[in-house]
């Protein structure tokens, strides 16, 4: 037969093929290695994706706990500064908490205002919610210098003339919001504590608005 006489060329073919199996079994290997390479950067993908999702869930509910306690750090040092804003005899007493004069009230008032511009509207306006916090801090810190030197001083700013003043405001300023007096009185006695404070003390305008609604009330009654 005369393919016989070419039996010499089955070592040559031969190595071509086990060449080319050879080829095909890398080949799949390799494509069976880029198919599991796909599934490991998507699974570590899938797995990144939920961990950074994770954390932005726990950075937010930090941040709204940060938040919370940021504004109630706000509210208290307001509820302390709205006992000397709404009463007139407790300013008499410390009248530098509203005298502008003085450099450590005008820092109070302006860390008070900065924070009052940088509260959030709501509990989940976190956007700034370090530079708020930072706000308060000064708030406080401005708040409580200014209230230890106003007790540190009291009146004694004041000539023995003015003080004498003060206190007669003072004295007046009671019978104004005193129940048991009638209206011409009380209003008698606001006007003459008003003279008396003129040129010495700025009044908070919420107290005054307070005590003059109190002095309109018992006129009417």
């Amino acid at each position: 037969m005369e393919w016989l006489n070419f039996w010499w060329l089955i070592f040559p073919f031969s190595g071509v093929i086990a060449a080319g199996v050879k080829g095909a079994v890398s080949w799949s290997d390799r494509r069976a290695d880029r198919r599991l390479e796909r599934y490991r950067i998507k699974h570590e993908t899938k797995a990144a994706m939920a961990q950074a999702k994770g954390r932005a869930q726990i950075d937010a509910a930090e941040a709204r706990q940060e938040l919370a306690r940021a504004v109630a750090d706000h509210d208290a040092v307001d509820t302390r500064w709205f006992e000397y804003e709404t009463d007139l005899s407790t300013i008499l007493d410390f009248p530098m908490m509203v005298d502008m004069r003085e450099p450590l009230t005008v820092d109070f008032h302006k860390a008070k205002r900065r924070a009052d511009l940088l509260r959030p509207d709501g509990p989940e306006q976190v956007d700034g919610v370090e530079e708020y916090r930072t706000a308060v801090h000064a708030y406080a810190a401005a708040f409580d210098v200014a209230e230890q030197e106003a007790h540190r001083r009291r009146r004694g700013d004041f000539s023995p003339i003015e003080q004498e003043r003060l206190a007669k405001a003072q004295r007046l300023l009671a019978v104004a919001l005193d129940g048991a007096a009638t209206g011409p009185e009380r209003q008698q006695a606001y006007q003459r504590a008003r003279t008396e404070l003129d040129g010495l003390i700025s009044l908070p305008k919420p107290a005054t608005v307070a005590l003059e609604r109190q002095v309109r009330a018992a006129l009417e009654r």
